[in-house]
């Protein structure tokens, strides 16, 4: 119990734990010989980089900013002085960094399963060509239009109140065009996935 107790103590070991875990899995039963190839390992680290992405997308848009926006109204509460201070900064940073890796190992499977970055890019396989645009104009909205904004409206950055409230705008609508688009972004992962390539 203490083994266990000492792996669920901490986060970062139970994220090493859960990595060990599905290696072992993947290394004992993979394939028949006991393997598992590159391509097996980037759609892996993809998909766990890519659900990081979206859940944090989801709890800014679906937790967060309504919390926020809550915290501001209530006289004599909290605050949500404590989440932009130390939640929101610590959140944007899995937010982009799992962004930039899902961009980047779905680049690397696209090459690896022989559609092609170029096939993808121009549609020659539709169903994932239209997830890798999505993909690219939602890490395009992370990187350009979201955390430059964010670093405005979190004070990591000095801003005018007028530009303060132009990045909440920006950001705001940046980070639900991501939600709109992560949900044909998801339907075209799957049915790339399982099969239906056209």
């Amino acid at each position: 119990m203490g083994f266990i107790k000492g792996i669920l103590g901490s986060i970062k070991a139970t994220i090493a734990s859960g990595f060990i875990l599905a290696i072992l899995i993947a290394l004992f039963g993979w394939e028949s010989n006991g393997s598992f190839n590159i391509l097996e390992l980037t759609v892996w680290i993809h998909v766990v980089a890519g659900i990081t992405w979206i859940g944090l997308l989801y709890y800014f848009n679906f937790v967060q900013v309504p919390a926020m926006g809550e915290a501001l109204a209530d006289d004599g509460g909290p605050g949500p002085a404590a989440i932009g201070k130390y939640v929101a900064p610590r959140a944007l940073l899995w937010f982009r960094m799992s962004a930039a890796l899902t961009w980047l190992t779905g680049v690397s499977a696209l090459e690896s399963t022989g559609v092609g970055i170029v096939n993808a890019f121009t549609f020659s396989s539709p169903i994932i060509g239209v997830g890798a645009w999505l993909g690219t104009i939602m890490l395009f909205n992370v990187w350009v239009l979201i955390w430059p904004n964010q670093k405005k409206i979190l004070g990591m950055v000095e801003a005018t109140a007028d530009e303060i409230a132009k990045a909440k705008v920006t950001a705001a609508m940046a980070s639900r065009t991501n939600v709109l688009l992560s949900v044909p972004l998801l339907l075209s992962m799957t049915a790339f996935a399982h099969g239906n390539l056209v």
